[in-house]
């Protein structure tokens, strides 16, 4: 059946144009189509056609208004945040317990070589092999117990920046829906389909266009930076899921991960100042204040990081 008709469908459409009528469309929409990829405006107006049917297909499934992603995202963000901040507090309570080991450790280090002493001077021998080797394991936990402290030390500067500089992102983006969202509406309301054509038509700037390419571009931004927050939180849980402080104990994994997140090379959210905290660890005269209150963002005299997105 289709074998036939397929053929005698095919024969039918070369009939008509074939016809005088048929052959006049056919080259009317022949001219159209060159006059269109000929003319700039004729195809940025296809274009537009195209993006707003794509644009309202896509918008049957999914949340497409960039404004109420920017409120979802704020939401997410102040979700994150107290979670961030649970965290923080969570792996100071660890780093404070590790501390307490390690200076322990250092007190037994010190009681057993001078135990040690005393048995040599009353030429007990074998209590000397013992308290010096007590104090020689206990100095290389302290060494293990040092290393891991330090990789705490970057996870715990890491999410205190992390958390100022995202609290930072959620006031901003706060402000941008404040300062936006009457104007977006007053765009939507008073810019229909049809001035929007006309306006790319006369060869003009498409404001809304514009504004809606504005406030994607700042959800767009957003989305990469919840997404690293989020991915690095579920990071440093696993971390400090895999310690074992009460038998000295912990995962190579844990460390591992923490030191590959250290050695990529970009961070959304810290930018810049990753390098920074990465040396201050690092940076022995550099000690860490486990009792500071966390950092909480600045808003006096700061500028909106998203402003110039509609510049």
């Amino acid at each position: 059946m289709a074998a036939w008709a397929i053929p005698a469908f095919i024969g039918g459409i070369a009939a008509f144009v074939a016809s005088p009528i048929g052959m006049a469309l056919t080259l009317g929409v022949l001219g159209i189509t060159v006059f269109a990829a000929l003319d700039s405006k004729a195809r940025n107006l296809v274009s537009y056609m195209y993006r707003s049917t794509m644009r309202w297909i896509t918008g049957l499934f999914v949340e497409i208004n960039p404004m109420a992603i920017l409120k979802a995202y704020v939401s997410d963000l102040k979700k994150n945040l107290k979670k961030m901040r649970k965290q923080i507090g969570k792996l100071r309570v660890q780093m404070h317990k590790l501390k307490e080991m390690m200076v322990t450790n250092q007190r037994n280090i010190e009681s057993n070589m001078e135990l040690a002493s005393k048995a040599k001077r009353s030429n007990q021998d074998a209590q000397v092999i013992l308290k010096t080797r007590k104090a020689g394991r206990l100095r290389e936990s302290n060494m293990k117990l040092g290393d891991l402290y330090k990789r705490m030390e970057v996870l715990y500067r890491v999410l205190n920046k992390m958390y100022e500089n995202s609290a930072i992102l959620s006031e901003d983006i706060v402000d941008q829906i404040e300062l936006k969202e009457q104007e977006h509406k007053a765009m939507m309301a008073g810019h229909s389909a049809m001035k929007s054509a006309m306006s790319i038509i006369k060869g003009d700037t498409d404001k809304r266009a514009m504004f809606d390419q504005a406030l994607e571009a700042i959800a767009d931004d957003v989305s990469g930076k919840v997404g690293e927050m989020e991915r690095f939180m579920e990071m440093s849980e696993e971390f400090m899921g895999s310690i074992d402080l009460q038998n000295g104990i912990f995962e190579e994994k844990g460390m591992e991960m923490l030191e590959k997140w250290e050695r990529e090379s970009t961070s959304l959210i810290l930018g810049e100042s990753k390098g920074d905290i990465l040396s201050r660890a690092d940076n022995d005269n550099d000690v860490l204040d486990l009792n500071a209150p966390i950092a909480e963002p600045q808003k006096s005299g700061r500028s909106n990081q998203y402003d110039n997105f509609f510049d």
